[in-house]
């Protein structure tokens, strides 16, 4: 088992009373508030001014033909061109301004960690928010399917997709507060059973009926078998993986003797640090989970905008809409290998690193 999926042991606090629903909406209004100053402004007009560099609608209007690659949808093929050409060519529509954009947020209990300042449940909230906010308030729609949130490994809210910034707000809410489980899933205890990340997948392939740009916002630390239903959902929509991270999951620093414990099972184990040895074993396990989950990404034909928990949002998003930018320029100018232009918001071909 990767240790990466550890946190510290602490005690457990007996939990707070639930907040009433006006501070809570309060609190959201607040959060809103603070990150349209801080993130938001410097991010206003790159998605929608520029509104092929991250959201890609569906249009009517027939703007182009060109190649086909891999992942393109198969009904957007000119059969009479291919035919004269022989060689397979797809027709290329205008986007539409309007469109809907979806987030499906993976809350189980291994995202609400963190080494630093901030957890990964928060850079979670914060990127929802903003990216929710920018594209809302150019007249789109947002919608989300909620999985884990009431401690159960399951899709457990679903909110329509819809505008305006009551909307966000009504999103925003339902993360930080979610709706209390019902009666039978509250006396079933502790949560029973590790994140199933396909289960969210599949809820949003029966959901998500028309084409829209697809946020999967996980740290992708889940039972194996997600990968299949991910490409599936990406033949239909425009996929963007947003991965959580935070750095102690990929190196451990040398903090003696401590105890840990697995978050999505309650498994407790001590563990010398101090051991170079090791340290270096959990840095050669998470390297490889890290090249395999890359892989994974790229086979499904998704892009990846990764978020750390000691990294700048505005930076991150602003790099990966730059990269979005260099991939759709080189897709139309040049020819590539098998698996098609694929990269990561590292700015490199996924699996490789700089």
């Amino acid at each position: 088992m990767l240790f990466g999926l550890f946190k510290p042991r602490t005690a457990a606090p007996p939990p707070p009373p639930p907040a009433p629903v006006s501070a809570t909406r309060e609190r959201a209004d607040a959060l809103l508030k603070r990150l349209d100053w801080t993130v938001i402004r410097r991010l206003d007009g790159l998605l929608q001014g520029d509104f092929r560099s991250l959201m890609r609608g569906s249009g009517l209007d027939l703007a182009d033909l060109r190649e086909y690659q891999l992942h393109d949808d198969v009904r957007h093929i000119d059969w009479n061109v291919t035919a004269r050409l022989q060689q397979p060519h797809v027709r290329v529509f205008t986007e539409d301004r309007e469109m809907a954009a979806w987030f499906l947020l993976d809350l189980s209990p291994s995202v609400d960690f963190g080494s630093g300042s901030q957890r990964k449940s928060t850079v979670l909230r914060d990127a929802v928010a903003v990216l929710a906010r920018l594209i809302t308030r150019h007249g789109n729609r947002v919608g989300a399917l909620l999985y884990g949130s009431r401690g159960q490994p399951v899709v457990d809210a679903v909110l329509p997709a819809r505008g305006g910034r009551a909307h966000v707000l009504q999103l925003i809410h339902l993360i930080q507060q979610p709706p209390a489980p019902s009666a039978p899933a509250a006396k079933s205890g502790p949560r029973n059973g590790p994140t199933r990340l396909a289960d969210l997948l599949t809820a949003a392939a029966r959901t998500v009926r028309q084409r829209a740009t697809v946020f999967v916002v996980s740290d992708f630390i889940s039972e194996p078998g997600w990968e299949k239903p991910l490409g599936e959902l990406a033949r239909r929509h425009d996929v963007v993986a947003v991965r959580l991270l935070d750095p102690l999951e990929l190196e451990l620093p040398d903090l003696g003797l401590i105890p840990i414990r697995d978050a999505e099972t309650g498994e407790q184990l001590l563990v010398d640090t101090h051991d170079a040895g090791f340290r270096q074993r959990f840095a050669r396990i998470a390297a490889q989970r890290e090249a395999q989950l890359r892989e994974s990404l790229a086979r499904a034909g998704v892009d990846t905008l990764e978020l750390a928990t000691d990294d700048d949002l505005a930076d991150a998003v602003l790099r990966f809409v730059d990269l979005r930018q260099r991939r759709s320029r080189i897709g139309r100018g040049a020819q590539h290998g098998p698996a098609g232009p694929h990269l990561s918001q590292a700015g490199v071909p996924q699996g490789t690193r700089t």
